[in-house]
């Protein structure tokens, strides 16, 4: 199988993305793994013709904003994003009708009609550089409420926070935590700034999971907690073999981050299935937004 994808892959100048909570498997047969947006934004500088995003719709759709040009093939239609289905354009514009005037701060993790919406994206990496950065005093930050209480514990702007969340980081509660540091008080506990307030008061260190893997990686300790989906302990090993990193909570599984098999890559590759491609109407404001936040680290 994994010889068949390889073929394939060259045979149609295609690329295969895959996310830092795919299944090994599959990240150890991707030609890029890490973040979303990160992924996106690599495979918009290389030649292929074909994406193949190992994720969730709106991780294929945030490469079909970025590389409009591209087909972007999603090899399941079913892996979706239970936080990104807790906003649409139609809640998020009546939200807007009821409020003061204010920038949208929107979460990557979400929709792009969502992002057409926004006045400037953030990663959970740079919301507080994005918050920061924008004149106004009072915001709104959708969907993600965690990342927005988390951002407001780091800047004295007024968040507004969109009652969304990410089950998987929900799960791990602050009892998890503390007995994950009684078992293992050696280790670092890491963790990602979508879990609970008072399970990021615990952490040792808050950071994405591009974060983590640097921290990590840079760290001269030994033994980690890590607070997100277990999907990243694996290429947190590989990076580090010499190194231990123990779940935060066994709980923090993401269904829809597994459902993806190498059997689903190899069929869409070959009949080009599965394709997501975002309208131009709701692409250029969504690719705008996105485009905002980039600025900031140019």
């Amino acid at each position: 199988m994994r010889d068949a994808i390889k073929k394939l892959l060259k045979e149609k100048n295609a690329i295969m993305l895959a996310h830092n909570y795919q299944p090994p498997e599959i990240q150890d047969l991707a030609d890029m793994c890490g973040d979303s947006l990160e992924l996106s934004i690599r495979a918009a500088d290389t030649d292929a013709e074909v994406i193949v995003f190992c994720g969730v719709h709106f991780m294929a759709e945030t490469a079909s904003i970025i590389s409009p040009d591209k087909t972007v093939l999603l090899p399941r239609h079913d892996a979706g994003c239970l936080m990104a289905d807790m906003i649409n354009a139609e809640s998020l514009e009546a939200k807007k009708a009821r409020m003061a005037p204010m920038p949208v701060v929107t979460y990557v993790n979400s929709t792009a009609e969502v992002k057409a919406l926004s006045t400037i994206c953030c990663t959970s990496a740079n919301v507080v550089k994005v918050v920061n950065s924008l004149p106004e005093k009072e915001m709104l930050l959708a969907p993600d409420r965690n990342l927005a209480m988390y951002a407001a514990s780091k800047t004295n702007k007024t968040i507004h926070v969109w009652d969304g969340y990410c089950p998987t980081h929900e799960w791990l509660t602050a009892a998890d935590a503390a007995k994950a540091k009684a078992d293992h008080p050696d280790a670092v506990f890491m963790a990602h700034p979508e879990c609970r307030p008072d399970v990021l008061v615990l952490a040792d260190v808050v950071e994405s999971t591009s974060g983590m893997l640097r921290y990590a990686s840079q760290s001269p300790h030994k033994a980690f907690i890590v607070g997100t989906e277990t999907g990243l302990l694996h290429p947190m090993q590989k990076q580090n073999p010499d190194k231990t990193f123990y779940p935060a909570s066994k709980k923090m599984v993401c269904r829809n981050m597994k459902r993806i098999g190498m059997s689903d890559v190899a069929l869409c590759l070959e009949n080009l299935s599965g394709q997501v491609k975002v309208p131009e109407d709701i692409r250029i404001p969504a690719l705008a937004a996105v485009t905002r936040m980039l600025d900031l680290s140019r």
